[in-house]
């Protein structure tokens, strides 16, 4: 069972308190660098890194609480994941690195099996649904937050959180019911 961040704890982290911002580092950053992948950032990892780097900076302001830190969290990500488009929208292509090709590793076929055979299925699910559908699913259920905070990360109404992640949960049915995806 993990450690949860509790209210003495951002507290603490808003002080500067190093195990207290090593708690809501260790909580926030596998579900943050789970939402900029799923949302395709060219580098999740640095860009996890940036979002942490905006977050300790902004801590002593953070309102709201456990699900305040949360919010502001995700608000942060999705603006770097935003600023992340825009700026490989305005840079050249580049050639891709090719894993295959490379002679340096040594990774084993059924480690990248296993490794990816989860998340390319998720991704895959998630890329047949629309943008904002997608979204709404990633916030809510891979980053676990509220309705409420994902409307505020969104810009959306609760109303219109709910009415997106409905029509994706019924598109996603669908999709596994109709054989569209295979399981």
């Amino acid at each position: 069972m993990s450690v949860r961040i509790t209210e003495p704890d951002l507290r603490a982290a808003q002080r500067g308190d190093p195990s207290a911002l090593s708690l809501v580092y260790g909580q926030l950053a596998p579900a943050v660098l789970g939402y900029l992948t799923a949302k395709g950032a060219a580098d999740p990892e640095a860009l996890t890194s940036e979002v942490f780097l905006s977050l300790f900076r902004r801590l002593p302001s953070v309102t709201g609480g456990v699900a305040g830190l949360r919010t502001l969290t995700f608000t942060i990500a999705h603006a770097r994941v935003v600023d992340d488009a825009r700026r490989a929208a305005r840079e050249p292509d580049t050639v891709p690195y090719e894993p295959a090709l490379d002679q340096r590793t040594g990774v084993s076929a059924e480690d990248i099996a296993v490794a990816r055979f989860g998340r390319s299925r998720i991704l895959d699910l998630l890329r047949a649904l629309p943008r904002d559908q997608a979204e709404v699913l990633i916030l809510r259920v891979l980053s676990d937050l509220s309705v409420s905070q994902t409307g505020q990360v969104m810009q959306r109404s609760p109303g219109a959180v709910k009415q997106l992640q409905r029509r994706a949960l019924l598109s996603l049915r669908h999709a596994l019911l109709s054989g569209a995806v295979t399981e």
